[in-house]
């Protein structure tokens, strides 16, 4: 009886100190084979400010991932008289943009070279400040979306890189003496040289 008492708490002992050292082990084991992937880290978080023809104007922090769609999303959407026709809706946005939703009043007048962009004016002090969503302009573009220096607004000579105010006034004055025949006419403008024109060629027409 003493040898099956002996036996008996050998047995318990032997089956807890298994118990111990076995369970644990295997616990980590599958802790480690089935542990989560870790979270992909989000894009960089900007700063981008839209205007114009939109339900709700405003400065909005977007990812770095973000479309110019989706800042329109988040802004509450178009306006009803919002014209997107000059837009890249899916270009991706940078931090400091300024994104401007034309109306169609103005896109009208804007393809007939008949007028400024008043609201452009009383938003912002420094007209030279260029629209981060227009369509690129490079050589595979058409000649619609680039600009017309016999017929753009004064605004819109100013949107082109190294036109100032007076410069564009100075190009204003020329054309109603002289029409352009060829864009590397601008040059005859008092105040723009080659290095503006090297600038502005890929930006123009005529």
């Amino acid at each position: 009886m003493k040898n099956l008492k002996k036996y008996l708490l050998l047995g318990a002992t032997l089956f807890f100190l298994l118990c111990f050292f076995f369970f644990p082990t295997k616990k980590e084991e599958a802790v480690e084979e089935f542990s989560f992937p870790e979270a992909k880290e989000e894009g960089e978080k900007w700063m981008v400010d839209i205007k114009g023809a939109i339900e709700k104007p405003g400065v909005y922090e977007v990812s770095s991932t973000t479309r110019v769609i989706d800042v329109i999303t988040l802004a509450g959407g178009l306006k009803k008289d919002a014209n997107t026709d000059f837009l890249n809706l899916s270009r991706k946005v940078e931090d400091g943009d300024i994104i401007w939703i034309y109306t169609e009043k103005e896109i009208a007048a804007l393809k007939e070279g008949k007028t400024t962009i008043e609201y452009v004016q009383e938003a912002c002090h420094c007209p030279d400040v260029q629209n981060s969503a227009c369509l690129s302009t490079d050589t595979s573009t058409t000649n619609s979306s680039k600009v017309n220096i016999n017929t753009a607004s004064k605004e819109e000579l100013m949107s082109l890189s190294g036109i100032g105010e007076s410069k564009a006034e100075a190009i204003l004055a020329y054309r109603k003496k002289t029409k352009f025949q060829t864009i590397e006419d601008i040059k005859k403008v008092s105040g723009i040289g080659d290095s503006v024109f090297e600038k502005i060629k890929e930006h123009i027409t005529v």
